[in-house]
């Protein structure tokens, strides 16, 4: 039987390495994102089905759904797609940047629960179970001094996902949170350093073997293909480098005395 994923974020970044981790898995895959042309380059390389959707916009998440319900089953709804702006302390964070995570990160999870779990049912009600996995962050996990709106934002998204899984006890659903600490992609810093490329290096300078989104795809794909019965409620995965939120190591790994 080959299972069909949702996947979310799909045009850059873990997204984009889930969608591929997957397809080369042998499943079905709808890469779902904003930049229809990105999806449509995937499509074209490695025969995913792209959709375009702002993720923030309930009537694309309406329309979403009615064409996943036309279109086959749902085994899995992989939600990647969210973000993080500023690194403001909490006295001079902007509003309007808070309100983005929170939109981006809490409320676009919560609308596609909402729109998509009677689709996950259907699924689990012929073939035995479904999968709603969510990336989340270490930062929902540590707050860090200039984190606080992501910290808030993934924290939020990390709840939801614990209450959920409460509220699906005795359902054939497994709800899994996948929490990477530090991950370099071309985007997710960049984009949260407002376009600065040279700040945006910085975070990473002498990190030795920052988590790669390939990385984190080969868990998410892990923690989909583990028998139907197992549930991995929450993974934390960061590089060796990072020991915690606030204790990186820049320079080479080596033994003490060595």
């Amino acid at each position: 039987m080959t299972r069909r994923a949702v996947v979310t974020g799909a045009s850059s970044g873990i997204g984009e390495a889930t969608a591929r981790a997957l397809r080369a898995s042998g499943w079905d895959v709808v890469a779902v994102a904003r930049r229809a042309e990105r999806l449509q380059a995937l499509e074209d390389e490695i025969g995913v089905a792209a959709y375009a959707a702002d993720l923030t916009s309930p009537a694309d998440i309406e329309a979403l759904t009615e064409w996943l319900a036309g279109s086959g089953p749902v085994h899995a709804l992989v939600h990647v797609a969210g973000g993080a702006r500023g690194t403001d302390r909490v006295e001079d964070g902007d509003p309007a940047d808070w309100q983005w995570m929170f939109e981006v990160n809490v409320l676009s999870s919560q609308r596609l629960v909402a729109a998509l779990l009677p689709l996950l049912r259907e699924t689990a009600a012929s073939d035995g179970h479904v999968d709603a996995l969510f990336v989340t962050s270490t930062a929902a996990q540590t707050a860090y001094p200039g984190g606080a709106g992501y910290n808030a934002a993934k924290a939020g998204e990390s709840m939801l996902l614990h209450a959920l899984r409460l509220e699906l006890n005795g359902e054939p659903i497994r709800v899994v949170e996948v929490a990477p600490g530090m991950v370099r992609t071309d985007e997710f810093t960049l984009n949260r350093l407002g376009g600065d490329r040279a700040a945006a290096d910085k975070v990473y300078d002498g990190v030795e073997a920052p988590l790669t989104a390939g990385d984190v795809a080969d868990v998410i794909r892990y923690a989909l293909e583990t028998p139907g019965h197992v549930n991995l409620d929450l993974i934390t995965m960061r590089p060796v480098a990072q020991s915690a939120q606030h204790l990186l190591a820049r320079g080479p790994l080596r033994p003490r005395g060595y």
